[in-house]
């Protein structure tokens, strides 16, 4: 009986049964040789939160708006330095870090505002 029963399960494959060995020795499972691309939820959620951002960047002042753009490259460009900002602006990169903090400050706070 116990032959027979082991029978029907011969064919059972266990996704965290060793299948090889990798160039350091370690074990390789079939768990981690599956490629699962599971970041689809990831991906929608950065691309909606890409959208009210652009959404709330009316809301900052006109410098503020043009340091967060020149910063994180927002709108194509490529993101710049505070330095390489300062230099734009003609102002000093402390000042430019000031401003993007309280830019920043002005963003959190309309992301953790409820939606209406």
């Amino acid at each position: 009986m116990f032959f027979r029963a082991g029978k029907k399960s011969a064919q059972d494959v266990s996704i965290n049964e060793p299948i090889d060995t990798d160039k350091d020795g370690n074990a390789l499972t079939l768990m981690d040789t599956m490629a699962v691309d599971d970041t689809v939820i990831d991906d929608i959620d950065v691309r909606m939160k890409s959208e009210k951002l652009y959404d709330y960047l009316p809301a900052l002042e006109p410098r503020e708006r043009s340091v967060i753009c020149m910063r994180y490259g927002l709108g194509g460009r490529k993101p710049l330095a505070q330095r390489e900002v300062a230099q734009r602006l003609g102002i000093s990169r402390s000042y430019i870090s000031r401003i993007e903090k309280k830019a920043l400050e002005k963003l959190r706070a309309r992301f953790q505002e409820p939606p209406e």
